[in-house]
Formats: C-alpha cells, sequence, structure tokens
C-alpha cells in the first residue's frame, strides 16, 4: 500500500515542480521585460549628444563638437559623444558600466561638487580616450593615397615599438573641440 501510495505522489510532485518553474518563467518575463525595456529606453534617450549637452557644463564642448568634421563634414557621417567617450557598444558590459558610472559620477559631481573646471575636465577626457576607442571608426590608417606621411605615423601609433606606445590624440589633440566660428567647420570636397 506504501509502494501504491508513492507512485501516486511522485506524478504530483513532478507536477508541482513543473507549474512553479512555469509560474516563475512567467513572472521573469512579466517583470524583467519591462525592467529591460526601461533600461533600455534609458540608455537610448540619455545617449544622444543633445542629452549630453543638456548639462550646462557640457554645452560648449557640444557646441565645439558640432562645428568639427565629426558632426558636419562632406561624407555626412556623425561621431557622437559615446563614439569618442565610451567604449563600444557592442562590449555591453564595459559600455554600461562605464555610461552609468560616468552618468552618476556626472550628477554627483554637478549637485555636491566643486565649481566645473573645464580645463581640468578636458584633461582628464583626452587622458581616457583610447586609441580602440578612434580606431572603431578610424580603420584603414595604412592606406592614404599622397599621404605617405600619415600613413608612417600611423604605423608607428599601430604597431609601435614597447616603450614608444602613442595615442591617437598625441597628434589629433583639438580636431574635435576646438573653439570656432559656426560656419568655419570641414570645407565640402578638401
Amino acid at each position: 500500500m506504501d509502494k501504491a501510495h508513492e507512485q501516486k505522489k511522485a506524478p504530483q510532485s513532478k507536477k508541482k515542480v513543473l507549474y512553479f518553474s512555469l509560474l516563475l518563467v512567467v513572472a521573469g518575463v512579466v517583470l524583467g521585460f519591462p525592467l529591460f525595456s526601461m533600461t533600455y529606453f534609458t540608455m537610448v534617450r540619455t545617449s544622444t549628444p543633445e542629452f549630453c549637452s543638456s548639462c550646462h557644463e557640457i554645452e560648449p564642448a557640444y557646441n565645439q563638437w558640432k562645428t568639427s568634421s565629426h558632426a558636419a563634414n562632406e561624407k555626412g557621417f556623425v561621431a557622437d559623444c559615446m563614439d569618442c567617450h565610451l567604449p563600444a557598444p557592442h562590449d555591453t558590459y564595459e559600455f554600461f558600466y562605464a555610461k552609468t558610472f560616468h552618468g552618476i559620477k556626472d550628477v554627483v559631481v554637478h549637485f555636491l561638487g566643486e565649481p566645473y573646471d573645464r580645463s581640468a575636465m578636458v584633461i582628464q577626457a583626452r587622458k581616457s580616450i583610447k586609441n580602440d576607442q578612434c580606431l572603431k571608426c578610424h580603420r584603414n590608417l595604412l592606406y592614404i593615397p599622397n599621404k605617405r606621411g600619415a600613413m608612417l605615423a600611423h604605423r608607428d601609433v599601430l604597431y609601435a615599438r614597447p616603450g614608444y606606445e602613442k595615442k591617437c590624440l598625441d597628434c589629433h589633440e583639438n580636431l574635435v573641440h576646438k573653439p570656432k566660428p559656426f560656419y568655419d567647420y570641414a570645407q565640402m570636397g578638401s
């Protein structure tokens, strides 16, 4: 009689485990999807140059970016704030961590920190930009027709000997955030 009772009980407990597992999956989807959507929506909305410029400390950098070759060029390609100042989005963990860290830091400094020292922040921002961030867009640096010196300089950066490493910003320091009149942007066809 005990064996018959145990055999009857076993399928019921398996059904309970199955229903409980199914309930957990449904609850995960019901709770997880809105949470993921809100996180994704927040990341997308806060990843635009216009959002960055909504902070008055960043507005001068935004205005300088708008007149640079990274925003106004003959090819119509736009490299925005995230392209240079954050890891590539396909490095999901690093991207979200860096974006969250910088966002929280900027808000805390804005409300609780010392007055914004633009010149110090420019130096800090330049130090934080790695060559990989430039190479996300600038890939074919070893073939530049009629510019042999540039090709050789890029080779020294891409294939640097130990102890002779360089950063792209060593030569291209004032490429983007350089004060200039709005109408003085990269000339078409040059």
